[in-house]
């Protein structure tokens, strides 16, 4: 897939705001809280009103992010930001609720937190793996990207694979705790004392402009729009865009929307919309203003398939 360059987000959040982006957890702590799912209320089924019919009582679906520009984040002013929330927001509207509330959460602290009632949904284009559908119920997919590393200008190491960083023990690599990427990395046997787990995109490229790591594993286009927003392409870059092999078997990772798995009704309704959007072309549309192009829309796979693994 080419490396296009992001288009720019339009609306209120400019570059200099992805440079604050390291304090936005802090900021909204609180959105967690008052967004939280009231624990007397359950999924389908419980308490004689089903998830779907709750959200569109209260007019408001809590959402989570994980801080991963562009698929989906908390800009400067608290809402939520990116391809994935682009495609929750549309979908929710569609299904009668006009609000979504955002919090920003760690990544390995998604898939616990939706299961805490803390939230609703993840939205932070979450990739569907056969582990995940154990835990989560995905929506059909909403889009893809190759996998990139993000290094510094040339490559002084040409870094392009994580066999790289087995074959050399000098090199560290940074990855988000619990991503697909740290099982890549461990699948093609980089050590534990060269990784570096990491809670979101922001503390990675803080380490490798630090010095402490020699790239970030992640996909291409999240390090493609980080570089344009942060105006640092003249100092680092994006390597090669590649799916990763394993068991002679491609890679190719699809991200979707998370609910509990009790929530069939409000699954059926999401993947309705979904669909329409597909369709349509509103699904491109939504992804379009953060770098997404229809080489990143979904094919046909299903998530039937994707959590068979």
């Amino acid at each position: 897939m080419k490396n296009q360059g992001p288009a720019r987000r339009r609306g209120t959040w400019g570059r200099r705001d992805a440079l604050r982006l390291g304090g936005v957890g802090l900021a909204t702590a609180g959105l967690a809280a008052c967004s939280r799912v009231d624990d007397s209320v359950g999924a389908d089924g419980e308490e004689g009103q089903s998830t779907l019919e709750r959200l569109r009582e209260q007019g408001f679906v809590a959402v989570a992010l994980a801080n991963e520009v562009p698929f989906g984040f908390v800009d400067s002013t608290g809402e939520a930001a990116g391809q994935s929330p682009a495609v929750a927001r549309a979908v929710f509207e569609e299904l009668g609720i006009p609000e979504i509330q955002a919090s920003a959460t760690s990544w390995d602290g998604l898939i616990p937190g939706l299961q805490a009632n803390r939230y609703d949904v993840i939205a932070a284009g979450v990739f569907i793996t056969p582990e995940r559908c154990e835990q989560v119920a995905f929506s059909e997919p909403t889009a893809t990207s190759p996998e990139a590393f993000l290094v510094e200008k040339d490559n002084p190491h040409d870094i392009q694979h994580f066999e790289d960083f087995a074959d050399n023990p000098d090199l560290t690599l940074a990855v988000l705790n619990g991503s697909v990427e740290q099982t890549y990395a461990e699948y093609f046997g980089v050590p534990e004392d060269q990784l570096e787990l990491i809670p979101d995109q922001t503390r990675g490229f803080e380490l490798l402009q630090s010095g402490r790591v020699d790239a970030v594993s992640m996909l291409a286009v999240s390090h493609t729009y980080l570089l344009i927003e942060h105006e640092k392409e003249d100092e680092y870059t994006v390597t090669e865009p590649f799916y990763p092999v394993m068991d002679d078997k491609e890679e190719k990772g699809w991200g979707g929307l998370c609910v509990r798995q009790e929530d069939e009704e409000l699954l059926s309704e999401i993947n309705r919309v979904i669909a329409e959007f597909k369709e349509s072309g509103r699904l491109l549309e939504l992804g379009e203003e953060w770098g997404f192009t229809e080489a990143d829309l979904p094919d046909d796979a299903t998530t039937a398939e994707l959590c068979e693994g």
